[in-house]
């Protein structure tokens, strides 16, 4: 007998389901035995908690542009994928997650582990919908993936374990109340209104100083992004999901925005008279023209995200690479290359100053901003890059210059801690021949990174070969990101009862498991430690004992920040050193203006 659980696997596989991510339990008992008769197609990948394999499930669609899959037993495992699904409805990303439910005998009786999975999944879900009949399972599956494709987000399959082990029906019965669905999406052609096109145009034909903002929307339109650039004389910020829109080497991509964006991006937005924004919601104000400075033309696919977060004069609601040609034959030539001249010489020195501000050292601590700079030069090509939230994210953001054809990304939206690692291990899933390298705070290592290092352990035969994987943690026993933000956003000093963490042999731990272990506490071995790392021929965690006092300095610091900042520190624990480095940093910022200096 076929029961449902095969039969929905089965339909996974027809989705083009490779790999479902999970954990198990009694409440998908049925589906664990259907992957077991599965034969690997598609295949159960045990995570280490069912959080990360939400999280894998976000990554595997970030890099592969396909519907991940994940997998989670009814009650507690349900409310530990939520915030990996969360991070996959924030950056819009197609995800697939099946969970189980108690028998539907006992449902509404209070019952061990029973949750209304139907209001628990409501919001994070464009689609959630349980299965209470064989015949059901068939469009429901079908529909899931519809809609995770069509908008961008999560579905949620609920089934009930007795109806896991039902016989199936793959066609329902024919009458009143069935319905027939079919395997098969296809991407639409979005464009936008001709008459919009137009004004679009106009705006952008009129403006002088045209600034671009790129993201995530943006990922397939690389050709009409940089002819769109050509033609308005622009300069093209990405914002952090936008990263491998565009390659860093081209001399008018200023790079990230925002707080922890480039002096480039922060001048040209500050000084353009006309803003393009494409494929982005980036939703800081504070880094975006002021109201009335600039003419504001946008192009995203989904209309409700259109002209919410700058004034816009024209609203192209469609697909970035359509909208993009449909508009290069409207746009004229700018003449005058005054303005991108100016953007370039700023990119060149902002480049200039991040390898000063990288190369300076504060006695035996490690300058974190040097871990990346020294990798930087040393991506392996078509490397995959992930990066987790915490302060490493600035020097992930800022230091590392993309080539093309190399992809990263991060929880963009939600911004939460732990996605750094089940991204790099979902990438190497997908893409084995492909290095991957991760940047980890220790603080999120902790959290749950390391223990997803006894799932690399789990699947070493898979994950070894002669591509790196390396998990680069940055130690510096201190939740950095949060404790710059206390004396910059809140005016207080650090507080050691919350920021402070211990001291873990992450190195030593990983060779515990069998992993390639590599710790540097030297200034001076940095690249060398990169290069033991990148050759090591199995996975690596690279432990770096960095400098917890190095400020992740924004392009420009606001009034109200910098007075909290300075209230906070007549108090902290760290006074002397903060204020001793971070003098040494703006000094070193202001020696660009100094003759000779900057790069030709």
């Amino acid at each position: 007998m076929t029961q449902v659980a095969d039969y929905v696997l089965q339909r996974l596989s027809e989705w083009g389901v490779q790999r479902v991510y999970g954990y198990p339990g009694d409440g998908i008992n049925g589906l664990l035995g259907a992957f077991d008769r599965a034969d690997g197609d598609p295949e159960f990948i045990q995570a280490r908690h069912e959080e990360m394999a939400a999280f894998m499930a976000c990554g595997h669609a970030k890099f592969t542009g396909e519907v991940g899959c994940c997998v989670a037993t009814s009650g507690p495992g349900a409310v530990h994928l939520l915030n990996g699904l969360y991070d996959a409805k924030l950056d819009h990303q197609p995800v697939v997650a099946v969970v189980g439910q108690q028998k539907r005998l006992s449902l509404g009786t209070h019952y061990q582990q029973e949750i209304a999975l139907d209001q628990l999944f409501a919001d994070v879900s464009e689609y959630c919908q349980m299965v209470v009949h064989p015949g059901q399972a068939r469009h429901v599956v079908d529909r899931a993936f519809k809609t995770a494709l069509t908008t961008r987000g999560v579905a949620t399959i609920i089934i009930p374990n007795d109806i896991q082990e039902e016989e199936a029906q793959p066609s329902p019965p024919r009458e009143h109340g069935s319905v027939f669905s079919s395997v098969g999406w296809s991407r639409p052609r979005v464009l936008p209104d001709l008459d919009e096109l137009r004004k679009a145009a106009d705006v952008l034909n009129a403006g002088n100083k045209v600034a671009m903002l790129v993201g995530q929307g943006a990922a397939n339109a690389e050709a009409e992004v940089k002819e769109v650039a050509e033609l308005l004389g622009a300069g093209v910020a990405k914002a952090l999901l936008g990263r491998q829109v565009l390659p860093d080497d081209l001399p008018y991509v200023t790079g990230p925005i925002g707080l922890l964006g480039s002096k480039a991006s922060d001048n040209m937005i500050q000084g353009c008279d006309t803003l393009l924004m494409v494929g982005s919601s980036f939703p800081y104000s504070e880094w975006l023209p002021e109201e009335g400075q600039a003419r504001g033309v946008e192009i995203d696919i989904d209309g409700r995200m259109i002209g919410i977060r700058y004034p816009m004069d024209a609203h192209l609601v469609g697909d970035s690479r359509e909208t993009l040609r449909a508009l290069i034959p409207m746009l004229q030539r700018k003449k005058d290359r005054g303005w991108r001249e100016k953007i370039e010489k700023d990119v060149r020195e902002w480049h200039d100053l991040c390898d000063r501000w990288a190369g300076e050292h504060f006695g035996k601590t490690i300058n974190p901003q040097a871990v990346a700079a020294e990798l930087s030069a040393r991506l392996p090509d078509d490397v995959i890059l992930t990066a987790d939230s915490g302060s490493g994210t600035n020097w992930w953001a800022r230091h590392l210059l993309l080539r093309d054809g190399m992809q990263a990304s991060l929880s963009g939206t939600l911004a939460t801690m732990g996605p750094g690692t089940p991204y790099a291990i979902a990438a190497r899933f997908a893409y084995p021949e492909r290095p991957v390298i991760a940047f980890i705070g220790d603080g999120a290592f902790q959290m749950n990174g390391m223990n997803e290092m006894i799932t690399v352990k789990r699947y070493l035969d898979r994950l070894s070969g002669s591509a790196p994987l390396i998990f680069c943690v940055f130690n510096n026993q201190d939740l950095n990101q949060v404790t710059w933000e206390q004396r910059a956003m809140a005016g207080d000093p650090k507080y050691p009862g919350s920021q402070d963490i211990p001291d873990v042999p992450y190195a030593a731990y990983a060779e515990l498991l069998g992993l390639k272990g590599i710790v540097c506490d030297d200034p001076k071995k940095v690249g060398a430690a990169w290069d033991e790392a990148l050759s090591a021929g199995r996975p690596v965690v690279l432990e770096f004992k960095v400098d917890a006092e190095i400020a992740p300095i924004p392009p420009h610091i606001m009034k109200e920040q910098g007075k909290k900042a300075i209230k906070a520190a007549l108090h902290d624990p760290e006074a002397t050193g903060i204020a001793t480095k971070g003098v040494r940093q703006k000094l070193t910022e202001y020696a660009e203006h100094l003759p000779g200096r900057g790069r030709k």
